[in-house]
């Protein structure tokens, strides 16, 4: 563990300056990675131009692009001479672009040739130069555009020093949350905020310079940036990253060749991975199907399967980190019986972005884990039977509040300043964190009975056939939203081969048996009372939540 005279970006820098220059820190895979020695001089270069810019401490400096080693090092500059970093996640559609560039002053834009037209048609006051990430030139009418090589060989020609006094309170970051609301606010996270909560990364899961991590998540959220991209940093972990999305085609030649001992993503890859392949797999043939359909022999059969899964994920895995969202329970049974190595955690953006982390070794089933170092949780009105109530936390890693929006942060706090998360949850006897759904999404029952959309989802997730749900209230009813496996119903019913009408009625058929199954399986206040067919996958955040208020408000 290196020693930080103070939690900020700066010490980090100035503490990787000191040690080995040659060893690898991220690197595209198959290509010539970027030392730490070449992040310190490609930083320190773009310090140099900026400064020449006009950038100063405390000016909003923009970053969108795909990962790559190139967005860490343009971060890393922009954060250790003071500017703060405005991250802007790939997926967010060019209005979500233009209102953050435009709320948060930005003076400079580093963005990638492929995303640069959702610039294009919009003026933005305070955006005076922009940087190319992949050096593909791009022009924009009175914009000063020029290549990321520009600005490096320009920066390599001077000599000028950038040093500014930075303190632990200063800001690093406004990062804008995707959310599932359709609302992006602006969370201001200081440069303690951050390098404290990758330093309770460090302590829990042991993170250190032997480490290989294989980025699939986005650098601009939360999650993969304190966790993927500056806990690496800090320790000098070598960072991989792939062009392109993380698909099979992509992923697996990925893993073969860097064989990672750690993978940040969230349940829903892995969920995706058990339901097509695992359980495609499994199902494909008879004996192997009965034997997992029978209790004895299901542990053998996820056994051999996850065995065979860990060898395709390059079989140096120390292990996977699930973050974002709860793990399915049946994931959860899989990947214990099978042997695959795990760990669960929770927290959220404003919390920078950990709360709670499983100890490896030590996950419990549906927890998200233990509370990490320096940070407090607690349980507000709790209910008298059940123990459920607000998730409020406090710590080093709390948000200064949201930017330009004081009565959202006045709310988002209580009244003695602990960080209100919006789930609701329980502690166990033991310090294990059990989340039981976010508070908004939270029907109440004819009754007055709390109902957890999420749990009436994962009871319809059972069945084979289903690849997502959703599940809300509608005019007093409670509704379930089914994306189906097309696939694993052809293979079992060969609805390709019938005419529309046919494959119509075995789909209603499955659906009409989820709802029978789930209803039996629920108490009476919670029972679905109308089930529809998603025919397309639910449209996401970046972080694979389904973004809810797009189906709940219609």
């Amino acid at each position: 563990m290196i020693n930080l005279e103070k939690l900020t970006l700066t010490q980090v820098f100035k503490a990787r300056e000191e040690g080995n220059l040659d060893e690898v820190q991220f690197s595209f895979v198959d290509e010539e990675p970027f030392t730490i020695g070449d992040v310190i001089d490609k930083a320190k270069a773009i310090q140099r131009v900026l400064h020449k810019q006009g950038v100063k401490k405390g000016d909003r400096v923009a970053l969108l692009g795909e990962n790559s080693p190139a967005w860490g090092v343009a971060y890393i500059a922009v954060g250790t001479m003071g500017g703060i970093d405005v991250p802007i996640l790939p997926d967010f559609h060019k209005s979500e672009v233009h209102h953050i560039l435009k709320n948060s002053d930005a003076k400079v834009l580093f963005v990638s040739s492929k995303l640069f037209h959702k610039i294009l048609d919009n003026q933005f006051p305070t955006l005076n130069y922009i940087v190319v990430l992949d050096d593909e030139p791009q022009k924009l009418d009175s914009k000063d555009v020029v290549t990321l090589t520009q600005v490096l060989e320009q920066g390599a020609a001077m000599d000028e020093e950038i040093d500014v006094d930075i303190e632990e309170d200063d800001l690093l970051e406004i990062l804008y949350t995707s959310g599932t609301t359709g609302h992006s606010k602006g969370v201001m996270l200081t440069h303690k905020n951050i390098i404290s909560n990758a330093l309770s990364a460090i302590d829990v899961i042991d993170v250190s310079e032997r480490d290989k991590l294989l980025s699939i998540l986005p650098m601009s959220h939360s999650y993969e940036s304190t966790c993927g991209f500056i806990t690496p940093f800090i320790v000098g972990a070598k960072v991989y990253y792939i062009k392109g999305l993380p698909t099979a085609q992509t992923l697996l030649p990925a893993v073969a060749k860097i064989k990672p001992t750690m993978i940040l993503s969230v349940p829903l890859i892995m969920e995706k991975v058990y339901k097509k392949k695992v359980l495609g797999e499994i199902n494909a043939k008879a004996a192997t199907k009965f034997l997992h359909n029978f209790g004895p022999t299901r542990k053998l059969v996820h056994k051999i399967a996850g065995k065979k899964l860990y060898e395709a994920f390059g079989g140096n895995l120390r292990f996977m980190v699930f973050g974002g969202a709860a793990t399915p329970p049946e994931v959860e049974t899989f990947l214990t019986e099978g042997g695959f190595p795990y760990i669960t955690g929770y927290g959220l953006s404003e919390s920078a972005p950990i709360l709670t982390v499983s100890p490896v070794g030590q996950q419990r089933a549906g927890s998200a884990g233990k509370v990490v170092k320096d940070v407090q949780i607690r349980i507000d009105d709790p209910d008298p039977e059940t123990g459920i109530g607000e998730i409020v936390a406090t710590g080093p890693n709390i948000m200064v509040g949201y930017y330009k929006n004081e009565e959202a942060t006045k709310n988002t706090f209580t009244e003695d300043g602990w960080l209100i998360t919006g789930d609701k949850g329980y502690i166990d006897k033991d310090g294990y964190l059990f989340i039981k759904g976010r508070s908004k999404n939270l029907i109440v029952g004819p009754s007055g009975e709390n109902i957890y959309p999420e749990e009436i989802e994962f009871h319809v997730s059972q069945n084979n056939f289903v690849l997502e749900a959703l599940v809300y209230e509608s005019e007093g009813r409670i509704v379930a939203r089914v994306h189906l496996d097309y696939d694993a119903i052809d293979k079992e019913h060969g609805t390709s081969k019938m005419d529309e009408g046919e494959a119509s009625k075995i789909v209603q058929n499955i659906l009409e048996d989820i709802k029978k199954n789930v209803n039996s399986s629920v108490a009476s206040y919670s029972r679905i009372h109308k089930i529809i067919e998603q025919p397309e996958e639910f449209v996401k955040t970046p972080t694979k939540k389904i973004k809810r208020y797009l189906y709940t408000n219609s």
